[in-house]
């Protein structure tokens, strides 16, 4: 299986809802888990057909889905005011060390310049992101064991 077919796998299981997919060949072996809650289906599975559009987002993590805090809709205007902390890098996102433990920072919490606020998984590395700025949490952007990009904003921070 060479990489535009592990790509073209990818973009299937990111869209057909399914939760994990393993195939194994004579000397290949690969599994594919997204963070989606599975939907339950009582015909198999077709091949994927080629595509041209660029890989969705898949994390490969075996923790389950908790939904982020609830937050308040805020006007477009008023994020104006406030400081959006984003992603230094590619991977997983999540808000506590395990999922028994409580989140690093939720929506109203005051945080400092170097406090951890969250862990990005990359590549089997966890990576705690510390702040780089002072104030009050006002928004959790992504939700706990989504895949994040770089750059992509994850919390909303009215300075102190």
């Amino acid at each position: 299986m060479d990489i535009k077919q592990v790509q073209e796998l990818i973009r299937f299981v990111s869209k057909s809802g399914v939760n994990e997919v393993s195939i194994e060949e004579k000397d290949f072996k690969i599994t594919i888990k997204t963070n989606q809650p599975p939907t339950y289906v009582n015909a198999p599975v077709a091949a994927p057909a080629p595509v041209a559009a660029a890989p969705a987002p898949v994390a490969v993590s075996v923790s389950p889905a908790t939904p982020a805090a609830a937050a308040p809709v805020l006007p477009a205007d008023d994020v104006s005011k406030y400081i959006t902390i984003k992603s230094p890098m590619i991977g997983t996102f999540y808000r506590s060390a395990s999922p028994d433990k409580p989140f690093f920072a939720n929506v109203g919490d005051e945080i400092k310049v170097g406090q951890v606020i969250c862990i990005i998984e990359a590549m089997k590395l966890f990576n705690e992101i510390e702040s780089e700025v002072s104030g009050r949490i006002v928004k959790v952007l992504v939700e706990n064991s989504s895949p994040v990009e770089y750059d992509q904003p994850l919390f909303l921070v009215e300075p102190a």
